[in-house]
């Protein structure tokens, strides 16, 4: 709006002003062509009253007392030449225009004797940018034969419309001024219109997510494009939630599925060399054999030692599907994380800390089992063969965070590994289900807290959980 309320005031002004021009060209056209008229009237006159023969060398003594009259009557200069182009009188011997008024031209001779008018019409360019014109006609005498060549110079004096031009252009600016200020206006609040619906579409978009239900947008009255806009956003979002909800399922299943897969896998693992202790049982029972008791107490053994693995099997899946409910009380982690190292009895475990006391609100038995956890895989990720072990435990308050840094001396994590450490059901041990660092990562971020690891491989790991201090 801005641009065509521009475009249209510079077309309107450069037509203006060509007008304007226009008319000026045309007004000096017919006021010279007038006075041109009046004079040959007058000149007429003066030839019908002489008592000299018309004759064009008698031209300067026809005129010579009267050349001076008809040029003050007329406001204009006056020159006679004859037929060829040689100037016979002039109103002024000082000439107001020219300096000197030079002979007719060749060019212009031949275009008077061809023009159909018999007059020609010159029009020159001065230093100051106005025109000069200079009319060139026939007088003839009283049997309408060639006399002598009129000439009238002209110089155009447009300052009255420039003036008028230039008055026109400052009201015209003015007007300008005002539109331009209520096309600002219109193009604000039409824009303005248009940008709010957009922008509502806009915001929606940000916070649309897959795993949430997203609110939908009202049509808006009267306008079809933003409201095909908005149908097309309230039909992503149905269509979203249609997906969200079909992926949450297959994901349902999928985990069921893999979960089975696993519970399975664990469970058979027991249930070979129960099956195998069972048949050897059979072929070597013998109720004479002297060593039969000693033989049952084995097989018993052994059926209860895979029962348990079962049972260790369940009982971690379970941990792992169904999280306890948090107990939170007011603990020292200096203290808490101390008692939990009692239990390993490896030598080469230290403890340090920065503080001799950090309260926050925590679950105890769920910060025994992070730090536990923890200290056990940086046990197990040692080789027994490795002469020089060490498991350092540091604890230390950062603002109002305190940071549980578990490192150890063993093989490392290696490149490929490194993407799969907290997911669940991956290990790289001979044993055990692979729900341990997927477990405390769940009970960390439950509280709000990360678990991050620096590894390099041959040289050691270090764990590093940051959890928020609550009072």
């Amino acid at each position: 709006m801005l641009f065509l309320t521009t475009f249209s005031t510079i077309l309107i002004t450069v037509v203006s002003l060509i007008h304007f021009r226009y008319e000026a060209k045309e007004y000096h056209e017919e006021r010279l062509s007038r006075k041109e008229s009046a004079i040959k009237e007058h000149i007429e006159y003066i030839l019908k009253t002489t008592s000299y023969p018309l004759l064009t060398k008698n031209i300067r003594y026809i005129f010579k007392d009267r050349i001076h009259e008809l040029s003050d009557i007329h406001s204009l200069e006056i020159n006679f030449f004859d037929l060829n182009g040689k100037l016979l009188l002039s109103s002024k011997s000082a000439f107001k225009i020219d300096k000197k008024i030079p002979n007719i031209g060749i060019n212009t001779l031949n275009d008077l004797r061809n023009s159909s008018e018999k007059r020609v019409v010159i029009t020159k360019t001065k230093e100051n940018d106005t025109y000069l014109k200079s009319s060139f006609s026939y007088i003839k005498d009283n049997k309408f034969k060639n006399l002598a060549i009129l000439n009238i110079p002209y110089e155009e004096n447009s300052d009255f419309y420039n003036e008028e031009a230039e008055n026109f252009l400052t009201r015209y600016a003015q007007v300008f001024m005002i539109m331009f200020v209520i096309s600002i206006l219109l193009s604000y609040l039409l824009s303005r219109n248009i940008t709010k619906s957009i922008s509502q579409i806009s915001e929606k978009l940000e916070i649309t997510q897959l795993n949430k239900r997203n609110q939908k947008l009202n049509l808006q009255p009267g306008n079809q494009e933003i409201n095909a806009l908005i149908l097309s956003y309230n039909n992503m979002v149905d269509t979203l939630e249609e997906s969200a909800q079909k992926l949450a399922q297959s994901e349902r299943e999928h985990a069921w599925r893999e979960m089975a897969k696993q519970v399975a896998h664990e469970i058979k693992n027991p249930l070979t060399p129960m099956r195998l202790t069972i048949q050897s049982f059979q072929r070597k029972f013998d109720v004479n054999d002297p060593n039969m008791n000693q033989k049952l107490k084995d097989y018993s053994e052994t059926l209860i030692q895979q029962i348990d693995t079962m049972t260790t099997v369940a009982s971690a899946f379970s941990n792992f599907a169904n999280m306890p409910g948090q107990q939170n009380e007011m603990l020292n982690i200096v203290q808490v994380s101390k008692t939990a190292l009692e239990i390993f009895n490896e030598e080469y475990i230290q403890f340090t800390t920065t503080e001799q006391e950090i309260l926050t609100l925590f679950d105890r038995a769920q910060l025994t089992r992070i730090v536990t956890n923890l200290v056990k895989n940086a046990i197990q990720a040692i080789p027994e063969s490795q002469e020089t072990k060490s498991v350092l435990v540091a604890l230390s308050k950062v603002d109002d965070q305190f940071v549980l840094k578990i490192s150890d001396n063993g093989i490392g994590i290696s490149a490929e590994n490194a993407a799969f450490i907290f997911e669940p059901k991956f290990t790289t041990k001979n044993s055990g289900m692979g729900l341990g660092l997927a477990i405390i990562k769940n009970i960390i971020e439950n509280y709000k807290g990360t678990i991050t690891f620096d590894t390099e491989e041959g040289k050691g790991t270090t764990f590093i959980v940051t959890l928020p201090i609550k009072n």
